[in-house]
């Protein structure tokens, strides 16, 4: 089973609809973000848009969530215990992993948008190993 643990820089976030037809990009197209998984079971994830300027009307994105981890080799599931989002607090964020080449790839479960039905993937690369 190939290893989670280490820090990872966010690369590229797409998001697609029900029917697998592209939507705008997650966090304005120019994600920044960082996750971290400890090999002793804890991990720490921030992303935002990281755009200079905002259009008018558009809202940045953020999310940064914590708390500790189990991963299977495919599912990784996290219980969180601290949130910028107090709604997920206590609960678990399950993403689905997988590889491409020397990148991963977490998938949420799909999520109500203003476009419908949103299935995102975060694109992650290695930067530093534990």
């Amino acid at each position: 089973m190939r290893s989670i643990v280490g820090t990872w820089r966010l690369t590229t976030a797409t998001a697609h609809d029900a029917n697998g037809q592209p939507l705008p990009p997650p966090y304005g197209g120019k994600g920044m973000g960082r996750v971290v998984f400890s090999a002793d079971g804890r991990m720490m994830s921030v992303v935002c848009d990281g755009r200079a300027e905002i259009p008018p009307g558009a809202r940045r994105e953020y999310s940064s969530y914590c708390g500790n981890y189990t991963f299977d080799g495919s599912r990784l599931i996290t219980k969180v215990d601290v949130a910028s989002d107090p709604t997920r607090i206590g609960s678990e964020q399950v993403r689905d992993v997988r590889f491409e080449g020397d990148r991963m790839v977490l998938r949420p479960p799909p999520r109500r948008s203003n476009d419908g039905i949103e299935q995102r993937e975060i694109i992650w690369e290695l930067i530093a190993a534990e």
